[in-house]
């Protein structure tokens, strides 16, 4: 392609004189006198090279530019000096020396231009690759995108990828050859120890290994490599560690096995980067790996425990169905009665049997809680009613215990859409619990209200308060927690299994509510169930 030059110069004679010298030479010569017609002529072409005298050099442009300068005006080469240019030239020049000059400066250009272009796509291509790293998680995606990516982007012929015996990262081997190449053995590190010495070496001196396949013994003893590496003949090679905190984990081998190669600088620096991504890559999946398998192993026990929960509830149902039939048939017997010493006995049994009853309830409640036969089935409820029924079942327990139930009037009964059955159970399990845990002389009061809230939305709150023996508040936070029991309701041997609460907690929250507890060690209790009133959001939890 022919070259082209602007020459600027505002001495006319000086300008005819170096344009002709330039088109001698054969260039294609475009003159200017001042900085309006540089800029002209740059708007309509951009020349191979712009030479100017230093009177007009502070142009802002990226073509080369060679600057003529009189050496014996001490402020001329001082104002060059302090702009930072370097390509100048006497004048006035020779005209060989112009010529070559210009040549030469051009050609420097051309080939600075095009080694930042080769920079840049080698900075993409291993961009790509860092990028193929990071968008996965699996150590056998991420070591074949490290190794297939060195080995296309180097035009290499081998990539060799290995980590060592580690607790960091997965034992991993991978390799790339260029097509027709026969690959490296599986034994190729079957001693690790040269290679992992080799490695922390590198990597405690934040240095690669590398041969060009010139004379370069001494820069590059091959005792540094691993014998398995060191006897594949690389005419030119990379050795990369792959590294954490203090110590490596594994290496990176990229070889050319017919070749000299130099590496610069920049690609080394590159590599480096790339071996770091892949080392971070192959810790993050070793540890998600290690999460997932922990996490399917708990899934495992969870459901070995909700079968078991199954087949006891199962197992147990089966007899007592029978004991508490007889028990009825011995009871209501006018034939042959049974003496009131008896009697007491039985009521006994009959109490202790309905208390394992409940239990195997709650153990069905759990075993079956996510599963679909536990769906809600709704229907129009009165809170009122429904705490009315409550509490007259369960004050001849508390009677027992000399515990007081108040159940506070209604003015307003609200109704709900829920499943009657379950709340129930969840009101149920609330009084009882406070029976449980309130001493003798103790009182329980259950009170209701409907109210609306800040978003416009209306709601039921039905609370139970007790005057038991209360729960410290770092145990307050795991009271939902299925089998959870507090450590005073421990130490005083209530009896309980610690089902209750997660129970009710998920019965309340599939009805769209929430429950809240509230207590003071050895003052009290106070379970707040909140339950909405808008029957469409009802319906859709």
């Amino acid at each position: 392609m022919q070259k082209t030059a602007i020459v600027a110069d505002p001495d006319g004679g000086r300008r005819d004189f170096t344009g002709a010298a330039l088109r001698a030479a054969g260039y294609i010569v475009h003159t200017a006198a001042d900085a309006r017609t540089i800029s002209g002529l740059l708007d309509e072409d951009i020349p191979s090279v712009l030479v100017v005298d230093s009177s007009l050099s502070m142009l802002d442009t990226d073509i080369p530019v060679l600057v003529l300068v009189d050496l014996d005006n001490q402020a001329e080469v001082a104002a060059l000096e302090r702009a930072g240019i370097r390509d100048c030239i006497a004048k006035p020049p020779a005209a060989k020396e112009l010529v070559q000059r210009a040549t030469a400066l051009i050609n420097l250009v051309a080939r600075r231009t095009e080694a930042r272009r080769d920079a840049e796509a080698l900075r993409e291509r291993l961009r790509l690759v860092s990028a193929a790293i990071r968008a996965t998680n699996d150590p056998h995606e991420i070591a074949d995108s490290v190794v297939s990516g060195f080995g296309e982007t180097f035009a290499a012929d081998r990539v060799w990828l290995a980590t060592f015996e580690d607790d960091r990262v997965p034992r991993i081997t991978a390799q790339w050859n260029r097509p027709g190449l026969e690959a490296l053995p599986d034994s190729i590190l079957t001693d690790e120890e040269p290679a992992l010495r080799t490695a922390d070496l590198l990597w405690a001196r934040a240095e690669v290994l590398t041969s060009d396949g010139w004379d370069n013994s001494d820069t590059a003893p091959s005792s540094w490599l691993p014998g398995a590496l060191e006897a594949k003949h690389a005419s030119a090679s990379v050795l990369v560690p792959m590294g954490e905190g203090d110590s490596s984990l594994g290496l990176i081998w990229i070889a050319l096995l017919d070749k000299p190669r130099s590496w610069s600088r920049a690609e080394l620096g590159l590599i480096q980067h790339v071996a770091g991504n892949a080392a971070h890559g192959l810790i993050q999946s070793h540890l998600i790996s290690s999460q997932q398998k922990v996490v399917k192993q708990l899934q495992q026990l969870d459901k070995a425990k909700t079968d078991f929960l199954a087949t006891v509830n199962h197992e147990l149902r089966t007899p007592l169905t029978s004991i508490m039939a007889y028990l009825d048939m011995i009871q209501e017997s006018t034939v042959d009665p049974v003496s009131s010493e008896v009697h007491q006995m039985l009521d006994i049994v009959v109490r202790n049997t309905e208390r394992l009853r409940l239990l195997i309830e709650d153990m069905l409640s759990v075993s079956r809680n996510g599963e679909t036969d536990s769906s809600l089935h709704l229907t129009p409820v009165r809170l009122g009613r429904t705490l009315d029924i409550v509490t007259g079942a369960l004050r001849p327990l508390a009677k027992l215990q000399n515990v007081t139930i108040a159940l506070e009037p209604i003015q307003e009964d609200p109704e709900i859409m829920g499943d009657e059955v379950q709340l129930e159970q969840v009101f149920t399990n609330l009084v009882s619990n406070a029976i449980k845990f309130t001493p003798s002389g103790g009182k329980i009061h259950v009170g209701s209200e409907s109210h609306a809230a800040a978003d416009g939305t209306r709601w039921a709150t039905v609370s139970v308060a007790d005057t038991g023996i209360g729960i410290s508040s770092d145990e307050l936070a795991h009271v939902f927690t299925r089998f959870y029991r507090a450590s005073n309701a421990m130490a005083g041997a209530v009896p309980g299994t610690g089902l209750g609460l997660a129970i009710t907690q998920d019965i309340v929250s599939r009805h769209g509510g929430r429950i809240d507890v509230a207590s003071e060690l050895g003052a009290g209790t106070t379970v707040t169930i909140s339950l909405p009133l808008d029957t469409r959001g009802n319906q859709a939890n």
